[in-house]
Formats: C-alpha cells, structure tokens, sequence
C-alpha cells in the first residue's frame, strides 16, 4: 500500500516511516510542507495519506487545506489527519465529504501502534476514523433547528460511536447495552434524520455525514 507522509517535525516523520514500513507499507514520498504536500497528492495520487495539520510556512492549517484542495483535484483521495488540534471549520469540511475514506486522530490519543495501523487501513479502504475528541468538538454548537437536534442523548451516544466507525456489537460493549437495543436506537436516528429506506450502511454514512455537517 502507497502512503505518502507530510509532518514537518523530524523525529515524528522519521519515526512514522520506520513504523509503517515495519507494516508493509510504502513509504512512496515524505513531504515537510503544505506546497510539496498538495504536489505530493496529486501527482503520487497514494492509496492513502497521512498529514499533520500545522506544516510550513505558516503552521496553521496549510497540511489541511492542501489535503482538502487535493480531494477537489482527486477525489476519493483517502486522507488520515494526524494532528495535535481539532481545526473544526476544515475539519467539517474534510469529513463531511461523501467521496472516499477520511480520518482524523489526535497525535497524543494515539496509544499503540495496532490502533493507528488500523487506522490508516480502514481509511484506505474507503471507511471514516474520527477520534472521540474530535468528535465532540464537532457536535459542539449544534442548534435547535437541526435534524440532529432531535436525537436523544442515548441516540446521540449511538451516533458519536457510528460517526467513530463502530460496528454495532462494538458501540453495544461500549455503551453497556445489547445489540438489539443498538438496532432500535440506530432505526430511530435513521427515522430523526429523514434518512429513506436503502441499505444500512449507505444510511449510517448518510448519518454521519448529517452529524457532521452539523
């Protein structure tokens, strides 16, 4: 698998290359800026990316925005954003995207190498990785004349997991309840949502993308 990696810092992208070539990856390219990361994305075009937030020259959210202009150029370019913040207005963008898979981890809720591994592997395949935090400052500010607003706070907490790419055995364990209940709660936010009938996951991605969007 292609990966190309923009992080500015030395010892982080030294240290992510070792790491995922240890994983079979391939390392195709490593940039250190927002420039050479759009270039990278576009002419590479990788089966996935990894890029830090804050690159040169400004160290705001040039490695954000060069992955959302190469997704415009590219799309259904997969892109995991590694970062230490949560830029919400690019983030929103990024995520609400419904072409191909996109994750967004915090650097310092990274706590083993299985988990960012995984990561990387389920946004090349097309799925969505968000970290809770994330998450949770995605939902903040979320008006009364949203869809989203009709939720439940146990159908929010569903959500939150889905949005997460949780199965739902997985948000049963975590929310201490049984899958049936999972199911009934998942129908109701299907119904809350206006979503129509279609298959499941196409609606759980339509569902997310509303969360978000948010």
């Amino acid at each position: 698998m292609r990966v190309v990696l923009a992080e500015d810092q030395f010892l982080m992208r030294d240290g992510l290359t070792r790491l995922l070539e240890a994983h079979g990856f391939a390392v195709v390219e490593v940039v250190d800026n927002g420039p050479g990361t759009l270039r990278a994305l576009v002419t590479v075009r990788p089966d996935v990316a990894v890029v830090d937030v804050r690159l040169p020259p400004s160290f705001t959210d040039e490695g954000l925005r060069a992955a959302l202009e190469a997704r415009a150029q590219v799309p259904g370019l997969p892109v995991l954003v590694l970062s230490q913040y949560v830029e919400q207005l690019y983030a929103r963008e990024l995520l609400a995207s419904q072409a191909g898979g996109v994750g967004y981890l915090l650097k310092d809720r990274v706590f083993n190498e299985e988990q960012f591994v995984e990561a990387i592997r389920r946004v090349a395949a097309g799925g969505t990785v968000l970290d809770p935090e994330v998450v949770r400052n995605l939902l903040g500010g979320r008006g009364p004349d949203l869809p989203i607003s009709r939720l439940s706070e146990k159908e929010l907490a569903v959500l939150e997991l889905m949005a997460e790419g949780r199965s739902n055995s997985a948000i049963a364990q975590r929310l201490f309840i049984s899958e049936k209940a999972v199911g009934k709660h998942t129908t109701s936010i299907f119904a809350k949502l206006d979503l129509p009938l279609s298959d499941d996951d196409n609606r759980r991605v339509r569902a997310v993308l509303t969360y978000l969007g948010s």
